[in-house]
C-alpha cells in the first residue's frame, strides 16, 4: 500500500499533487503542530520575479496548537492582498477569463470559514472540481494507527511507500524511508518566459484550463 502523508493544503504544488495521485490511501496530518514553514496556510504562485507566496494570516495564539485547532485571523486584512496578487500575475494567463469569475467566488466563500483546515478542505475541493480529479482526503485525526513519527504510522497501516511533502524537512517530521514522487517535473505553457517549478495547482488551473489533464497524466507515471 502507498500512502501519502500531508499537511492540509488549499492549492498545493504538483510534487505534492502527484504523491496524492499515486496513493492508495491520503492522509492529511491535522494533528501535527503547525509550523509558519510548512505549506497549511499559503501557497506558490509565479510572480514577476520568481515564486511567490500567497498568504493566510493564522491567530497568534493558535501557532502552536494541531494544524485542525488552528484558526484564520480575519481582523487582518489579509483577502485583497492575496487575490491582488492572483490578478496582477494572472491577468494574462491563457485561462484567465474563463475562471477569474470562480476562483473569485470561491475564496470569498472558503473565507467564510474559521478554521484554517475547513478552508483549506473547500479551497481545495473547488481545484479538484475544476481538474476533474477525485481524491478521498482521511485525516490522522480520525486514523488509530496513527503516530506522531511517519515511519511508525507507516509500519502500523502495513504501508510498503510513503509519500511526504516535498522538501517538508523543516516543519514536518522526516521518515527515512520515503520516496520522492517525480523523477521529472513535467512542463506547460506559463504565462512569463520559460517554465518555472513549484507552483501551486491555481497556475495550473490558469495556464492549462482544461487540458490540465495532459499534465495529470504524466504526474501519474512520472
Amino acid at each position: 500500500m502507498r500512502v501519502a502523508l500531508h499537511q492540509p493544503q488549499f492549492s498545493p504544488n504538483l510534487f505534492d499533487l502527484a504523491t496524492m495521485l499515486k496513493a492508495d490511501l491520503i492522509v492529511w496530518d491535522d494533528m501535527a503542530e503547525w509550523s509558519r514553514k510548512g505549506r497549511t496556510h499559503r501557497a506558490q504562485i509565479r510572480g514577476e520575479h520568481g515564486l511567490q507566496w500567497i498568504n493566510l494570516p493564522i491567530v497568534t495564539e493558535d501557532r502552536s496548537k494541531p494544524i485542525k485547532d488552528v484558526r484564520i485571523d480575519h481582523f487582518i486584512d489579509w483577502f485583497e492582498p492575496l487575490w491582488n496578487a492572483i490578478y496582477h500575475n494572472y491577468q494574462n494567463a491563457t485561462y484567465f477569463d474563463l475562471f477569474v469569475d470562480e476562483l473569485h467566488n470561491d475564496f470569498e466563500t472558503a473565507a467564510r470559514h474559521k478554521k484554517l483546515v475547513d478552508f483549506n478542505v473547500h479551497f481545495f475541493s473547488r481545484m479538484l472540481k475544476y481538474l476533474e480529479i477525485n481524491l478521498t482526503i482521511h485525516y490522522s485525526s480520525e486514523i488509530k494507527e496513527y503516530d506522531i513519527y511517519p515511519d511508525t504510522f507507516a509500519e502500523n497501516l502495513g504501508a510498503d511507500i510513503l509519500y511526504q511533502e516535498h522538501r517538508s524537512r523543516h516543519y514536518q517530521r522526516h521518515s527515512e524511508i520515503a520516496s520522492e514522487p517525480l523523477d521529472n517535473h513535467p512542463t506547460y505553457p506559463q504565462v512569463g518566459d520559460g517554465f518555472l517549478k513549484g507552483c501551486c495547482l491555481i497556475d495550473l488551473l490558469l495556464n492549462c484550463g482544461k487540458e490540465s489533464f495532459k499534465i495529470l497524466d504524466q504526474l501519474k507515471l512520472y
